[in-house]
């Protein structure tokens, strides 16, 4: 019996905790300024019309957003030819290559330096905006002539100052979860977008 009522009261904890968790997302999408969207949906519209390539670099779960984005904005869609859009953090021999030979700081760098050129788009992915390989790659980015666009959380770190787009989601420091959700609705919105003019 003791361990019904043990369970119940996990099962009731962890339902708060959830819905604690919706009700914080949604906060957040309510009083998200989502006119930066123009200016982003602009800078790929641009990308796609003069078949510029567009490379998106992340960390972590932020890696994972930029797989999914390449993904949506590339070749997963229907309709008109998507945008020519690579992660640079899907290759792991490259990676770890770079990592192990140049330190970690240089993992996206070394490759832009290689790939990118003027008229290109960086989309550089950062809840904290101040992860050091990222910081790195926007201020090379800035030196080929490539369009950088930051998605940011809590207080937009450096990242939101260095770009030339800031998509910027004002958060508590610390929020991972309720940012990286936010710049996933905001991938599909924009995917949407591009999709609907193609």
């Amino acid at each position: 019996m003791r361990a019904k009522i043990e369970g119940g009261v996990a099962s009731v904890l962890q339902e708060s905790i959830g819905s604690q968790y919706i009700r914080r997302l949604s906060e957040i999408l309510e009083s998200w300024d989502d006119s930066c969207l123009v200016r982003a949906y602009d800078v790929l519209c641009t990308a796609r019309n003069s078949e510029s390539n567009v490379f998106i670099i992340g960390n972590g779960g932020s890696a994972a957003t930029a797989s999914h984005m390449a993904t949506d904005f590339g070749v997963g869609g229907p309709g008109k030819s998507g945008l020519r859009a690579i992660a640079l953090t899907d290759n792991n021999a490259v990676l770890t290559a770079i990592g192990n030979d140049h330190g970690y700081d240089a993992v996206f760098t070394r490759q832009l330096n290689l790939l990118a050129k003027s008229g290109d788009v960086l989309i550089c992915i950062s809840a904290s905006g101040n992860s050091p390989n990222i910081i790195r790659a926007i201020e090379v980015a800035r030196n080929l002539g490539v369009t950088t666009v930051g998605f940011s959380g809590f207080d937009g770190g450096q990242l939101r100052e260095l770009v030339d787009v800031s998509i910027h989601v004002p958060s508590v420091s610390g929020e991972y979860g309720p940012v990286e959700d936010m710049h996933l609705i905001i991938n599909h919105a924009l995917t949407l977008w591009l999709r609907s003019e193609a």
